[in-house]
Formats: structure tokens, sequence, C-alpha cells
């Protein structure tokens, strides 16, 4: 099997879903005999967490070439940046290291993609919901996105950061997830795709009124692809 590298600490909460994740998967595909051999960074972001002007990026990517060059030196064959709005300097730090990153977004399309999803909705932090970086790579895969409504981002960003990102599960946030899945739903949108790592704790990703893609559970599958060798 081959070395997985996880960028975490994005918050931590979340690379724990991946750590779990990943893990479970590898042991029921190998029949319960192993488990998945991986480093993980769990990076300190602080306030960058919440970057948004430009000088703010700059110091993020810094941080996850860093932490990148690191995993790689000592071992790993490939990586996960355990968060979406991280992906936003995917980029810079794809081009610091030798070894393949595999981007979440993509890793959602190509799932998407395979399943002939028409169109779906995305909800995240503002950066994901609203900024071509990380849309564009769903469109490419054939999917149509619903344009982002600025009072669910705003909505979207308090849950994010003043409850799921300190790892508070709230039952009113739940129902406003339920409430904003419920319209798009009536606006014939055909999935909802969740761009926020923890977004899965408030929605039942298995019972809903759409089909919902979590992107924290099909990045970690992509994860385990790579470590059993199913991914080039």
């Amino acid at each position: 099997m081959r070395k997985l590298g996880l960028i975490g600490g994005l918050s931590w909460y979340s690379t724990e879903l991946y750590y779990a994740r990943i893990n479970k998967q590898v042991l029921w595909r190998t029949n319960g005999t192993c488990n998945a051999p991986l480093l993980i960074e769990s990076l300190n972001l602080c306030d960058d967490g919440k970057a948004s002007a430009l000088e703010d990026w700059v110091h993020v990517a810094d941080m996850l070439i860093a932490s990148a060059r690191r995993l790689e030196q000592a071992g790993a064959t490939a990586l996960l940046i355990c968060a979406n709005s991280m992906h936003k300097v995917f980029d810079d730090v794809a081009g610091a290291v030798s070894i393949p990153i595999i981007h979440i977004a993509e890793a959602v399309g190509e799932k998407m993609k395979a399943d002939a999803v028409p169109s779906a909705a995305l909800l995240g932090r503002a950066s994901v919901m609203a900024e071509n970086w990380y849309r564009q790579r769903l469109v490419k895969h054939g999917v149509s996105l619903l344009p982002a409504e600025m009072d669910d981002v705003k909505e979207l960003e308090r849950i994010i950061y003043e409850e799921l990102k300190h790892g508070l599960i709230k039952r009113d946030s739940e129902r406003i997830l339920k409430t904003i899945i419920t319209e798009i739903d009536q606006e014939g949108i055909k999935a909802v795709v969740l761009g926020c790592t923890e977004l899965c704790k408030l929605v039942d990703t298995k019972a809903n009124v759409l089909p919902i893609y979590d992107s924290t559970e099909i990045h970690a599958d992509a994860g385990v692809d790579w470590i059993l060798g199913d991914a080039i």
C-alpha cells in the first residue's frame, strides 16, 4: 500500500473525520486485515482559517507549502488537504512538491459525472460558494450549479465559524440546513454538494430530499483509492 499524507488541523474536527473514514474504508476493502499508512500534519492556522485579503492567502499558501514539503520528505506518496476552502491555493501548493495532491473538487466532480448529475447547489463558506476557483472544477464535469444565494452564504459562514469549527452541533443549525436543502429541491436542482468538510455533521447525507455529495467522504475515499493503488 502507498503512504498518504494529510494536511490537517484546518479544523482538527474535519481531520478526525478523514482519519476515521480512510481507516474504516481501508479495513473494509482489505477484508479487515489492514490499517491505512498515513502521515498527518496538524496545522495551527488560527485566524488565517478565515483568510480573505490577498496577503492572508499568501500566508496560508506558505504554510501549506511548508507542510506539503515536510510530508513529502517524510515519505508520503500523495497528499490530501483536509479542507475545501484551503484548495484556493491548491495550484501554489501542488507546484511546490513533486508528489500528486488530490483536489477535493475534482474528486467530487468525477463522482457526480459518474452518477450523471445534471445540476447541483454548492454549500460551504463564501469563497467556496461564490468564487470560480472551486465552482469551475465541478462545472467542467458537466454539472450546472445554482448561483450562490448570499443570505445562505452569510448564514453558513456564521454556522461554520461560530459553531462547527468549535465542534458545536446545534439543532437550530440542523433545521437551517434542512430548510436550505428543501428550498433547493423546490427549485428543481438535482443534488447538493457539501463544500465544507464539517457540514456533514449537520446533514443526514443518507436520508434527505436530495442526493447529498459529501466532499469529506468523497475526498477521503479518493485517498483510499490512492493507498490501495486504484488511482494513478
